[in-house]
């Protein structure tokens, strides 16, 4: 068969898969139509999570399959995205301006059928959720190399919203700038979290130059943009968007340098199976308390895959919070029996919300 003849064949599927991508669209428009007269949410991550794990796990185990499993998911998340987009505009808030790893992360999420809204702070990210100017927000909440993000983990501890779903995102810091030699620049921007990522090669490169911390890493590149004596750390979209070279790539000290994001919104999410919890709590100050805590996780069976200890705000000085996770819905009876046995135990606590767990 010659090479129109394949060409003809590629472009007859390419019309039988719009086909079935009407086909599809219509039968979720009468499933929205189905959630509306019941009440229910329209967007569902348990639902979304397991259609994109399942069609995963289905192309791995297809026998001589030739069309790499790995792309399932970001494929059919575009798909996910655009019929959702159809029935109801889904708006994503997210720590902008455009550029950003949380736009990165916000787009990995929900495709890019989705409308996002750009806030200038975290904070800014959980008041626009709240005033439903959008309906769901993306906020980083931790790093592989520098830990906890505050702002995050504050605005939970003091907002209604709930975290529904979570993603981990490989960051790669890029300096970008507008000069490519080195020696001139006098000023390095980026966002608080980024900078301590690359202390290394800041330290062997740019050992006097000053580190100004930005609202992010876009923001970084757009005052970049306006000081030619400056460089900034963001990403590659962001020095595209501001115009800016890319002077280095891939700067952070550490190669498998990651971000947790969490999905916030109104609820959480229902049970899947394979969920986490993160709650926040607090100790009476007496010898013991925090271990008293942790044995009432370990009776009850609980995998506590992460705590972090942080300032309470507001509160009295040296009073402190304990932000954890642990494998399992709240409603799942070993996480009810623990969170009731911690309410009893504990001066505070407060669940921040069950979802899927990060494939």
């Amino acid at each position: 068969m010659g090479l129109e003849d394949l060409r003809r064949r590629i472009d007859a599927l390419d019309d039988r898969i719009l086909d079935l991508l009407e086909e599809r669209a219509r039968v979720v428009a009468d499933a929205f139509a189905e959630k509306r007269r019941s009440g229910l949410p329209l967007h569902d991550p348990r639902r979304e999570q397991a259609v994109l794990a399942r069609l995963e796990r289905a192309q791995a185990a297809r026998p001589g399959a030739v069309f790499p499993a790995r792309a399932v998911r970001p494929l059919f998340r575009e798909v996910l995205s655009a019929c959702l987009s159809v029935n109801a505009e889904l708006e994503v808030a997210y720590l902008g301006p455009p550029g950003t790893h949380s736009h990165a992360a916000a787009q990995a999420a929900f495709g890019l059928a989705a409308r996002y809204v750009s806030a200038a702070t975290i904070p800014a990210v959980f008041d626009a959720v709240t005033r439903r100017s959008a309906e769901v927000g993306v906020v980083p909440i931790e790093n592989s190399t520098e830990g906890g993000v505050g702002y995050t983990l504050d605005s939970l501890l003091e907002s209604p919203l709930l975290i529904r779903g979570e993603l981990v995102l490989d960051v790669t810091q890029s300096l970008v700038g507008q000069n490519e030699d080195l020696a001139v620049i006098e000023r390095v921007y980026s966002h608080p979290q980024a900078l301590p990522q690359c202390r290394q090669w800041l330290a062997r490169n740019l050992p006097n130059a000053q580190l100004v911390a930005s609202t992010s890493t876009a923001n970084a590149a757009r005052e970049a943009a306006n000081d030619p004596a400056a460089a900034a750390i963001a990403t590659r979209l962001a020095a595209e968007i501001y115009g800016l070279r890319l002077l280095r790539e891939g700067i952070q000290d550490r190669s498998d340098n990651s971000t947790r994001f969490v999905i916030i919104g109104a609820t959480d999410a229902a049970p899947t199976g394979d969920d986490k919890t993160t709650l926040v709590f607090s100790t009476p100050h007496e010898r013991g308390a925090l271990k008293h805590v942790l044995e009432i996780l370990h009776a009850e069976g609980l995998n506590m895959t992460r705590i972090e200890s942080r300032p309470r705000p507001g509160g009295e000085r040296w009073q402190y919070v304990f932000f954890t996770d642990v494998v399992g819905h709240r409603s799942d009876a070993p996480v009810a029996r623990a969170l009731e046995r911690l309410a009893q135990a504990c001066a505070f606590v407060k669940v921040l919300g069950s979802y899927p767990r990060a494939s």
